[in-house]
């Protein structure tokens, strides 16, 4: 059985956030193909501290791990992108811990593959590795860069300097990787079309989605005013905030009725100030599935967006009517006008949401058709099927693996004080299974101890 090693810019637990909830997925995947291997940043101390429970909900198929609480400021990370030329984007990740670890790990006859998840981890592995390597970039992040650019102000020079130098090296990285992998087939052929690399190596791996836990049945509906407008996300997300402040001040007042809701962690002062008679921000939720229950409509205005969006895929999946913009329902497989409505700016969107408001069963009709189409299209499980093909050596590739057999069992195995975990930063394991949500903690760890892979209860 092969070895696997897995480096993640963000410790893949528990799935509470977009990046999370597809590097687990994809590393609980690739756990039912070979054992895993994994070196991982963490953001601070209690998120280092879920590793234990990832080992646990792993079920004893997570072998060594190296966690490390990223400390790099960003003026020292800046100072270090200057001098060396490299992309600030690199140097915010920059370690030489995990370079050891992943040294010494690729040292191991054992492991045969690796699989990197976002272009920050590529900077530990070697030009030329004698193990296949599998690059997930999720999204073209130079892309993002340059989009970013051309909203102008002070930093839009700096923007498009980090968008440059990030795609010499992701175009580096690609022409090194057995496979590139990308969240979407629009971003794939983005980068096909500019970085000039052999097709077949780039190719998309997208999202899935927990169709049993994001169930419309599953849950009562938040308490809140109706009729209800709701947007889920990572609050400290740039593209979040700037879609959130745009459409408070552009759209919501074009709706002659409605009050809008912010769900999501971190919500920066610029969000907070925005609370009002028709504006809600609750800040972290323990479950976001009750506030999309209530929502009358779910919005995801993003002006800016890379990849797939979470968002959308789970407030479909609860067979709620979605308006997006183009830029956020770009690279999924639905129909507009039967699944969802996609409408850019201000005016198009006031009038999509306000024909729904209107018109309640045409707004259950589209919401029960984007349940179908998440259900027939959308499942993890059917999304990471390739995985086996391009990550196992060609000898194993077809086998039946150990996935039916251990996958998502969860043992009391007392993995905090496993002698194969090391943690960066004096982040200690002992006592530290718990998750910091209750709601989560229920969640994720329900009786008879079995693990509902993929339930997070906060959305990217």
């Amino acid at each position: 059985m092969s070895g696997i090693l897995f480096l993640a810019h963000r410790i893949p637990f528990p799935p509470d956030r977009g990046d999370k909830i597809r590097s687990w997925h994809i590393l609980r995947h690739l756990a039912g193909l070979g054992r895993v291997h994994l070196a991982c940043f963490a953001d601070d101390a209690a998120d280092a501290a879920h590793l234990p429970a990832l080992r646990q909900a792993l079920g004893g198929r997570l072998g060594e791990a190296h966690v490390e609480i990223r400390r790099t400021r960003k003026a020292l990370a800046a100072a270090r992108a200057l001098l060396t030329a490299k992309p600030l984007s690199l140097t915010l990740f920059a370690s030489p811990m995990i370079h050891r670890f992943v040294h010494r790990m690729l040292a191991k006859p054992e492991v045969e593959s690796v699989f990197t998840f976002s272009g920050q981890m590529a900077q530990f592995v070697p030009a030329r590795p004698r193990q296949r390597w599998v690059m997930d970039f999720v999204d073209m992040d130079s892309a993002k860069f340059e989009a970013y650019a051309g909203g102008g102000g002070p930093l839009a020079a700096m923007y498009r300097r980090e968008a440059k130098r990030l795609f010499a090296f992701e175009r580096g990285v690609a022409a090194r990787a057995d496979a590139s992998l990308f969240v979407s087939e629009a971003e794939a052929a983005l980068f096909r079309a500019r970085a000039n690399l052999p097709l077949a190596n780039i190719q998309a791996l997208s999202n899935g989605v927990d169709v049993d836990f994001y169930d419309p049945a599953a849950v009562a509906p938040a308490a809140a005013p109706q009729p209800l407008i709701v947007f889920t996300g990572q609050m400290d997300y740039q593209p979040n905030v700037d879609a959130v402040l745009h459409f408070a001040a552009e759209t919501l007042p074009r709706l002659m009725r409605g009050t809008f809701a912010i769900v999501g962690r971190n919500p920066p002062d610029a969000i907070r100030r925005l609370a009002s008679d028709r504006v809600i921000v609750t800040g972290a939720v323990p479950d976001v599935r009750p506030w999309l229950a209530a929502a009358d409509v779910v919005v995801a205005p993003l002006r800016i967006a890379r990849g797939i969006q979470n968002k959308v895929l789970e407030a479909m999946a609860m067979a709620r009517p979605v308006v997006a913009t183009q830029a956020a329902f770009e690279g999924i497989e639905a129909e507009p006008g039967r699944d969802l409505l996609v409408a850019d700016g201000a005016d198009a969107q006031a009038g999509a949401i306000q024909r729904l408001l209107d018109h309640p069963d045409k707004a259950a009709a589209l919401g029960n058709a984007a349940r179908r189409r998440i259900e027939q299209a959308y499942r993890w499980d059917v999304r990471l099927e390739p995985l086996a093909a391009l990550c196992l050596p060609a000898r194993e590739v077809g086998g039946e693996g150990d996935h039916a057999k251990h996958g998502g069992v969860v043992t009391d195995e007392a993995c905090s004080k496993d002698p194969s975990t090391t943690f960066a930063d004096g982040c200690s394991a002992a006592g530290s299974g718990s998750l910091q949500s209750p709601g989560l903690e229920s969640r994720l760890h329900p009786p008879p101890h079995r693990f509902p892979m993929g339930r997070q209860g906060r959305a990217a």
